[in-house]
């Protein structure tokens, strides 16, 4: 497990920048939704910090580039960000310096117990060693009555921008690395009622799960695979480590696949992701 948290970790200080142009662009269409489930409510954003009602502590775990705080402080909450990646808090701190960032893990969250009104993990499970430590985490700093939020990939073959690729190496039977530690399978939580289980299991209550689904237009098939290389730690470690020969093959096998999704104007390919929120009991 320790092997994996530093593979992830190590991977996510190279590749922010890489995640940003792509994956942070389409992770940003969920955030609003995930903002929902958490109970964060819309609103105009507040200008003079003694406006601010009482009950909107927002924690946002795995804040990769700060688009969840950036959105639950225009709902008027006060975010605090986290994220285990000193080079993602460094680049959530650029883009949005008002708010509060800070370096942590979700495993071990540095707060209080009961701290926060509301926290989300946009997408945060699958870079987990433990997933089910984490939501543990989010839960013990839960407020009584506040609600958690998560967020996952839906299954490749809905989920078609990463289920292109997923299928290309599959299909090619390119095996990942012997030096790529084992970790929680990308897809664990998409399965029906497994995002409500792990929610359940941390001792929330009143849980309920939604999909999300979207068009992403993108330029071309080469916008994709870039961005897939760039801002992923895990897929693009498999394919990278592949022979020459092996690369092309995978190339090839995902321009076949994005196919079906090319039109005069570009790529237009589905997402999809599940949404699943919890509440922390009364007092």
């Amino acid at each position: 497990m320790e092997a994996f948290r530093r593979f992830e970790q190590a991977g996510w200080e190279e590749r922010a920048a890489g995640y940003d142009r792509l994956l942070g662009r389409i992770t940003a269409r969920v955030v609003d939704p995930l903002l929902d489930a958490a109970g964060v409510p819309a609103g105009s954003h507040v200008v003079d910090a003694a406006d601010l009602r009482a009950g909107n502590r927002f924690l946002d775990v795995a804040c990769g580039s700060g688009e969840a705080s950036a959105r639950a402080a225009e709902r008027g909450a006060r975010p605090v960000g986290v994220d285990l990646s000193a080079a993602m808090v460094g680049l959530a701190r650029s883009r949005f310096p008002a708010i509060d960032f800070r370096q942590a893990s979700a495993e071990a969250l540095p707060f209080a117990a009961a701290s926060f009104d509301a926290v989300a993990g946009n997408f945060l499970l699958h870079h987990l060693a433990e997933p089910q430590v984490a939501v543990a985490e989010c839960a013990r700093v839960l407020a009584p009555g506040g609600r958690l939020a998560l967020s996952v990939w839906d299954l490749p073959e809905r989920a078609r921008f990463v289920g292109v690729l997923v299928d290309a190496v599959a299909e090619v039977g390119a095996a990942p690395p012997a030096d790529l530690p084992p970790g929680p399978s990308f897809f664990r939580y998409a399965e029906s009622g497994a995002l409500i289980d792990l929610l359940h299991a941390a001792g929330l209550t009143g849980a309920r799960s939604t999909t999300v689904a979207f068009t992403q237009r993108l330029a071309s098939a080469d916008e994709l695979w870039d961005g897939l290389i760039d801002g992923t730690v895990r897929t693009s470690a498999t394919v990278l480590a592949q022979p020459a020969d092996v690369r092309a093959a995978i190339r090839a096998a995902f321009n076949r696949l994005t196919t079906p999704y090319t039109d005069a104007d570009g790529l237009a390919i589905a997402v999809s992701a599940v949404i699943a929120s919890g509440a922390a009991p009364p007092a």
